[in-house]
């Protein structure tokens, strides 16, 4: 059997999935985001190609069979569909026979006699159903999916051709057996129809409307340019409203009774899926079961207009309606008699592509994987094309869907990705400071180096000479207290150019592991702190050892509690805290001081900014400190509250270690 109806223009697909959603055989394949159709799995029933807004499903064309055919010198026959008024609105039906006969069709036929046997047919078929409940098999695509997914319910399909295939056995019967058919209507599951086995050899060629419009605009063919010519015998009756939902009761004098219910009427993707489950279950209770895959043969597939349903019901209506004011009554019943012993049956046969439902663990790892671990995780919003959570689960298992079809899961991803970079954003703004102030450091420190070197020389000549002086000097003289200022000074330098030496000097981390707590202590120890201020140390480490410079550490803890001394002039409360964080230590200093403004909090670790008063520091100590912090891999942070409007004031410095090098 020919395959491949439908295919897939992939790069047209924008991984919508409403082809996933309005397929009733889930026969879409969804691979790397693009939606392929399952050859095996597919009815033909069109519905991804409706409702494809990107003409990303194309369907196989025949018109090159077509033009082969009619060039073969073969007597060919256009057998057309009766609802061909909806798909040509603004044509007649013998400027439509008459472009037929134009392309090269020796007879064009209306397949609404087909149509009147196959009523026939379905009248005989329930007058002797004894209690048996038949699906009515004029939908080819219903008939495939029963073959597919309900092969225990090939027994119940009405053994009967669909009026395409009774119009081909007609056209033989009065013609001849050597006659050409091609069938051209609104469906492609025709196409899968005609290369069944059951009916091989009965339809040559099934052109849909759309692809007989492409042939028109080729040729440049219009109504205007032919002779307006009428249908070949034998003529339809009511067999024309057979594309119309109901259509095959109306035609067949049959009763949708409402209260007897042997018969159930229905059409439309979800409604037929509804009423075959129901069917195979027992519970619909129905002789016949007439189901159309599409709103009708109206709203096939192989229609590509802009109508409404109820307009091309219209055409087609007023169509059927013309053509039984004109019909020869007598001849039509004489053809009703002349073809009473045609053959109008066929067999079906089961094509099982029902899968095994994936186990509970796997289908629990699938759930899991999307982010539904719970029954409140299944939101069920059928973004992914599935109604429910559970069966886009199972598509999964069986390599139909994937993940990422998934809404709130592609969301979710989507805010972790972002999270994700706005954390590496960060990280790189904080590494670009860094980076920054180590630039800032570095240069600082080659000119510390020199200044120190320069310096560092005469400023011990003044030291030694001004020292010798201030003691030769009498304790009454006038020029002790001159003495006294200079060797201050001098001792001020000296200690200056000692901490541009120590700046500049490239210090090198030896890690050794230590007890961070008495690290603490030592430096608690070697600071003065006045009496107006209370010293809290407390530490909240499971492990107190880390691998760390203790000296550099003491250092920077002694840096930071000296600051802090000095922002509490009026007293207050001096915290060291430690604690684990991972993988790290985390030292914490915290005072109840002034606070550090706003607009001083960038420039903190820069060299030689201060706001102590002149002579009271050389602004070194938390460049120092930043310096050693770094040096050991690690990072520190301060937040402070300078505004005493806005709450206590106070500052804390936050150094984070790694405990391990």
């Amino acid at each position: 059997m020919a395959t491949n109806y439908v295919t897939t223009v992939k790069e047209r697909c924008r991984m919508c999935y409403t082809c996933v959603r309005e397929c009733p055989a889930k026969a879409i394949r969804v691979v790397t985001g693009q939606a392929e159709v399952v050859d095996e799995r597919c009815i033909a029933c069109g519905n991804c190609v409706l409702v494809c807004s990107q003409d990303a499903k194309q369907v196989r064309s025949a018109t090159a069979e077509l033009d082969s055919l009619l060039k073969s010198g073969r007597r060919v026959a256009a057998c057309l569909a009766p609802s061909f008024p909806a798909a040509f609105p603004d044509i007649s039906h013998e400027q439509i026979v008459g472009m037929l006969r134009v392309l090269g069709f020796e007879l064009v036929l209306e397949v609404s006699f087909g149509a009147d046997l196959v009523a026939r047919e379905y009248r005989r078929l329930l007058g002797a159903t004894n209690g048996r409940g038949f699906i009515a098999t004029t939908c080819p695509a219903v008939t495939s999916y029963v073959e597919k997914y309900y092969p225990e319910l090939v027994g119940a399909l009405a053994p009967i051709v669909s009026p395409m295939v009774a119009t081909a056995r007609v056209a033989r019967k009065i013609y001849g057996d050597a006659l050409a058919v091609v069938f051209i209507g609104p469906c492609i599951a025709k196409k899968a129809e005609a290369a069944s086995p059951a009916v091989a050899g009965d339809v040559d060629i099934v052109l849909t409307f759309e692809e007989l419009q492409q042939i028109f605009d080729a040729q440049c063919l219009g109504p205007d340019h032919v002779e307006p010519c009428a249908f070949d015998p034998p003529y339809g009756g009511l067999g024309g409203v057979f594309p119309i939902g109901r259509g095959l009761l109306q035609a067949s004098n049959i009763e949708e009774d409402l209260m007897n219910g042997e018969v159930v009427a229905t059409q439309g993707r979800s409604q037929v899926l509804e009423a075959i489950h129901e069917f195979a279950s027992g519970d619909l209770g129905a002789k016949l079961l007439e189901a159309l895959c599409c709103e009708g043969c109206i709203s096939g597939a192989g229609i590509r207009n802009t109508l409404p349903l109820f307009s091309r019901r219209r055409l087609v209506r007023l169509h059927v309606c013309n053509r039984m004011e004109s019909l020869d009554q007598w001849h039509w019943q004489e053809n009703l008699r002349r073809t009473e012993n045609l053959d109008l049956s066929r067999s079906f046969e089961a094509d099982d592509q029902r899968t095994p439902l994936p186990a509970a663990d796997r289908l629990k790892e699938v759930m899991a994987r999307m982010g539904k671990d719970s029954p409140k995780d299944q939101l069920n919003c059928g973004a992914c094309g599935y109604d429910t959570c559970r069966e886009h689960a199972v598509a999964i298992c069986k390599g139909l869907a994937e993940n990422t079809m998934c809404l709130p899961y592609t969301i979710d991803q989507l805010c972790q990705a972002v999270r994700e970079v706005e954390a590496s954003n960060q990280q790189l703004a904080e590494a670009q400071d860094a980076l920054i102030q180590s630039e800032k450091l570095a240069s600082m420190g080659q000119l510390a180096a020199g200044i120190a070197h320069e310096v560092n020389n005469p400023l011990g000549v003044v030291l030694m000479y001004s020292h010798l002086l201030l003691d030769a000097c009498p304790g009454d003289s006038p020029l002790r207290s001159d003495l006294t200022m200079i060797t201050d000074q001098a001792d001020r330098c000296k200690k200056i150019v000692a901490g541009l030496l120590h700046f500049a000097r490239q210090n090198k981390v030896v890690r050794y592991p230590a007890d961070v707590r008495e690290l603490v202590d030592r430096a608690l120890r070697a600071i003065r702190v006045p009496n107006n201020i209370e010293v809290r140390a407390e530490h909240h480490l499971a492990d107190p050892i880390a691998e760390v410079d203790r000296d550099q550490i003491v250092q920077v803890l002694t840096n930071l509690v000296t600051n802090a001394v000095a922002a509490m002039e009026t007293g207050g409360t001096l915290t060291v805290q430690t604690s684990d964080a991972a993988e790290n230590v985390v030292l914490r200093v915290t005072d109840t001081g002034v606070g550090i403004p706003e607009e001083n909090m960038k420039k903190i670790f820069d060299p030689f900014f201060t706001t102590k008063p002149m002579g009271k520091g050389t602004g070194l100590g938390l460049a120092v400190t930043y310096g050693i912090v770094k040096m050991h891999s690690g990072d520190i942070r301060v937040q402070s509250q300078a505004d005493p409007a806005a709450g206590p004031t106070g500052t804390t410095f936050n150094v984070i270690l790694p405990r391990r090098e």
